[in-house]
């Protein structure tokens, strides 16, 4: 989204009461709440949709990533967190206004095919494959989920997926295995997808951090690929995750975990709904413990 604001200035605690797209107790809010879940995830989603030659020719044609990595990163992130925890309101207009922006992308590949980014085809392979590499990347390097987690997890995105246009999202990872199949036929390497990997691994999209953190990530998401996509694209020994990178990447994404930050999206969407700044860094126990007093109309201890 071209002109959204910084996630950082929005206020996600407002209007107090208001719901989210999903459910507090939700695995998407869980898992959200993970900037290590979140970069990696989100990479492997990128580098799944670029394997598609439609969307990365609308991708790289028609958006400022290879210009302006640092905003485009932001503005997208922006909108993963409005689409998790924001107001409902403020998630479908942020939605709305990228819908809007996406109606105007139509093209052609270089071999000639033609393309339009609200074809429903590509709408629910976008949508998919950002839930398959947040919950994948969450899985492998912050906590381990079980199966009933993943596919709840695939099967709310529903939700959200449907905002964008999606028809079709795949309500677990068999069938998102199954949708990769059908897919799968048309993906190709490309020197576009070596260069998106040159920009994350070069830190430009997101300066400050240690190069090496950079690089550890971008070998991170490529781990996540299925082995016979990551074979098709060519992503080939160079990008092999060290034990060395699994260590840095598994202590950073459990740390993460257990930091609750008040200012945060996450820790401001519990406020605004009544709820403990820390309620997702608390105990399963605890949680529901918490939601069964708001449901009750008492008010959780510490709510502030």
């Amino acid at each position: 989204m071209r002109d959204a604001e910084p996630a950082a200035a929005i206020d996600f605690s407002r209007p107090a009461g208001e719901d989210a797209l999903l459910a507090p107790d939700s695995v998407q809010w869980r898992v959200y709440k993970n900037p290590i879940a979140l970069g990696i995830g989100g990479i492997a989603a990128v580098l799944l949709e670029f394997a598609d030659p439609r969307i990365r020719s609308g991708v790289w044609d028609h958006s400022t990533y290879k210009v302006d990595p640092i905003g485009r990163s932001r503005r997208t992130g922006t909108v993963a967190l409005l689409a998790c925890y924001g107001p409902a309101s403020q998630a479908r207009a942020a939605i709305a206004q990228v819908n809007r922006m996406h109606a105007k992308v139509r093209g052609g590949t270089p071999a000639g095919d033609k393309y339009r980014a609200l074809d429903p085809v590509l709408l629910d392979w976008v949508a998919a494959t950002a839930s398959y590499g947040f919950l994948m990347a969450y899985d492998r390097f912050v906590h381990r989920l079980g199966d009933a987690d993943k596919d709840r997890f695939l099967r709310d995105a529903d939700a959200i997926g449907r905002e964008f246009g999606a028809r079709r999202t795949p309500p677990s990872v068999d069938r998102f295995m199954a949708m990769l199949a059908t897919m799968e036929a048309g993906f190709e390497p490309h020197p576009i997808i070596f260069e998106f990997l040159e920009i994350i691994e070069s830190g430009r999209a997101a300066p400050g951090i240690p190069r090496r953190l950079h690089r550890a990530v971008a070998r991170a998401a490529v781990s996540l690929l299925p082995p016979q996509v990551r074979a098709r694209l060519e992503l080939g020994r160079r990008y092999d995750l060290t034990r060395i990178d699994r260590l840095l990447l598994g202590l950073a994404g459990r740390l993460a975990d257990r930091r609750a930050d008040r200012e945060s999206a996450p820790c401001q969407a519990c406020v605004r709904l009544g709820l403990p700044y820390d309620f997702l860094y608390r105990s399963t126990a605890e949680q529901g413990a918490l939601l069964r007093q708001r449901g009750e109309g008492r008010a959780p201890a510490a709510a502030a």
